[in-house]
């Protein structure tokens, strides 16, 4: 999934991808809804509140921090932003940030005892800074892959595909991925979309189709902006992306989500994850148990359902799970 990534559009791109998102709610009832500024709190004495949950500081799992970051107090974090529902800006030319990823960082924060510092990343640009040294962990909705694992050790905590977002009305008819054979699509550069479109092209071929005429942008936002003006047929993302955003752009009634029944939770379902420095095992393991225990009392469910995505929690934090 995984999935936009920062520099400021315009005002088009903003509604699609940001500010519209924080107008409208994450799940059923807007009022439900509090990203932004208290998305993590001060609540009772020595706890931090994330999603309605008071968050203790659990003194084990901070002493399991590599001695650095517990010196420091600080995990860096990558983020791509804007890419909701899982990064977002709280309003334009603002710096503050909210979704998804931001709030289980306070969450898994609040638990280890330290703090986690986001910083807007180009997504392509994640994982050589976490090389370099530059942050520490990556939390942008990035897929697990055996690819990826090769430079950093994944803590997952959702599973989601891809889905496939379309303008209001369907007016292509698509629905699915052989529908969009021989037609223009945009999608994020160097999010694993690219694969599932190119890996596509040989069933178009077999169906004696044209093939998919893959646009790639810089951010998905940039996708939005061409599916706005018709220069695309469909943007492809994660399919949790595609459902907030199309749930809130100007109210709802500029996108719509494909439901393909053979792929009901979108196409190639893998596991996403905390990409953490291979060179940090400790910090690994630290974040994968802080995981484990917001799991078990309902915190990390209860981030997802803020944003509307409550399915893609998963029941168990696990290490590197990708298989392919």
């Amino acid at each position: 999934m995984h999935t936009i990534r920062s520099t400021r559009m315009g005002a088009a791109v903003l509604v699609a991808a940001t500010l519209a998102a924080l107008l409208t709610a994450c799940g059923e009832d807007s009022k439900d809804a509090k990203p932004g500024a208290d998305a993590a709190k001060p609540s009772t004495a020595g706890t931090v509140q994330v999603a309605g949950v008071d968050i203790a500081q659990d003194p084990a799992l901070h002493g399991l921090l590599p001695e650095g970051i517990r010196k420091s107090g600080t995990v860096k974090v990558a983020t791509d932003v804007p890419y909701a529902p899982f990064e977002m800006f709280v309003a334009e030319g603002k710096t503050e940030l909210t979704g998804l990823d931001y709030d289980l960082g306070q969450a898994l924060a609040a638990k280890l005892g330290v703090k986690f510092v986001f910083t807007p990343q180009k997504f392509d640009g994640i994982v050589p800074a976490i090389q370099a040294g530059k942050y520490d962990v990556a939390m942008s909705a990035m897929t697990d892959t055996k690819e990826r694992q090769q430079v950093l050790d994944f803590v997952d905590y959702t599973v989601s595909g891809s889905g496939i977002m379309v303008a209001k009305g369907n007016p292509e008819k698509i629905t699915g991925l052989d529908s969009l054979c021989g037609k223009k699509v945009g999608v994020q550069a160097a999010t694993h979309q690219v694969k599932v479109l190119e890996k596509h092209q040989d069933k178009c071929k077999a169906a004696g189709l044209g093939s998919i005429d893959i646009q790639s942008f810089p951010k998905d936002s940039d996708a939005q902006l061409a599916l706005r003006a018709g220069r695309v047929v469909a943007d492809v993302l994660t399919k949790p992306a595609a459902g907030w955003t199309a749930r809130s752009a100007d109210g709802g009634n500029t996108f719509e989500v494909v439901d393909d029944p053979a792929a009901p939770g979108g196409y190639e379902a893998t596991p996403n994850g905390i990409g953490v420095a291979k060179n940090q095992p400790q910090l690994t393991d630290a974040i994968h148990k802080a995981l484990q225990a917001l799991i078990a009392d309902g915190t990390l469910t209860k981030i997802c359902d803020k944003y509307g995505v409550a399915s893609i929690a998963v029941k168990e934090a696990t290490k590197n799970a990708a298989v392919s």
